[in-house]
């Protein structure tokens, strides 16, 4: 048995030609969704993200204003921009490419964002909102996920997820995700004693560690969806996730892939979110 693939590119592009449809009905009405994207420093990967995002605003009718600073910009500099973003009506959306350089508190940067426009869901009314169920921004690659499980018209009510990882970008908040749709969760870390044990009772893993091949097609129940967030390169600079995917593909009924599983859905989930953030103000 060979995995069904849930191909995030095409989901991507279908969710964004939804938002080009909005987009357009709040245009007429004279609203433009406007995102502003901030970069401090020359971080390679960081540019790479920041062009991809600007370029999917303008291919779904947003507006976009990319901000670039150097490395040596100060905190309260940064704080001061956010702070201008937060009264400029045109913006409904800011988000500040992490990481930050070291002399900058990022915690503090997110926080001076206001929560209506916390687009990357990282302010800690946007957590607050989520952990219980009010309306809020949702971190993109959690959502994302959300929404890849919803295409293949899955019930998570009464299912095993297991999340492997704790972080407050992808794993906390996917667990509450999760937890919303009625399915028990167990989150796993590096402080699980025996995380294959609890993978095997999984209806349903999402790997989000940053580490290649956490996820063995041994670790996997038959049947399992499988969604892989890691974003690694193996020995020939390859691109690749956190799950061994030639193997796991074997034993899973559904399986993301890497590249174009998660990540497409990431940046798509962004646009969601400006969008939303314009038709709320």
């Amino acid at each position: 048995m060979t995995a069904q693939l849930i191909d995030g590119n095409a989901l991507s592009k279908q969710l964004r030609a939804e938002v080009a449809v909005r987009a357009s009905a709040l245009r007429a009405r004279g609203i433009t969704p406007g995102l502003a994207v901030v970069l401090v420093g020359e971080n390679p990967a960081s540019q790479v993200y920041v062009r991809n995002k600007v370029k999917a605003c303008e291919d779904s009718g947003l507006h976009s204003v990319l901000e670039k600073y150097d490395a040596s910009l100060s905190e309260a500099d940064l704080l001061a921009r956010v702070e201008a973003l937060n009264n400029d009506p045109s913006i409904h959306g800011i988000l500040v490419q992490l990481p930050l350089p070291a002399h900058i508190d990022a915690h503090k940067v997110i926080e001076a964002i206001s929560p209506a426009k916390d687009v990357d869901g990282f302010h800690v009314a946007s957590a607050g909102a989520l952990m219980v169920g009010q309306p809020g921004f949702w971190p993109c690659t959690p959502y994302g996920c959300m929404k890849m499980l919803e295409s293949i018209h899955y019930d998570l009510k009464g299912k095993h997820a297991v999340v492997i990882g704790r972080s407050n970008i992808v794993g906390k908040p996917m667990a509450l995700m999760l937890l919303q749709k009625n399915a028990t969760v167990t989150i796993c870390h590096s402080g699980t004693a025996n995380l294959k044990a609890m993978t095997l009772q999984a209806d349903v893993i999402v790997a989000a560690v940053g580490k290649r091949n956490v996820l063995t097609a041994d670790m996997v129940k038959p049947g399992a969806v499988v969604i892989d967030v890691g974003m690694n390169r193996n020995e020939a600079g390859k691109l690749c996730g956190d799950v061994d995917f030639d193997g796991v593909k074997e034993v899973a009924g559904y399986i993301t892939p890497v590249p174009g599983g998660v990540g497409p859905m990431t940046i798509t989930m962004l646009l969601v979110n400006t969008l939303e953030a314009a038709e709320r103000a």
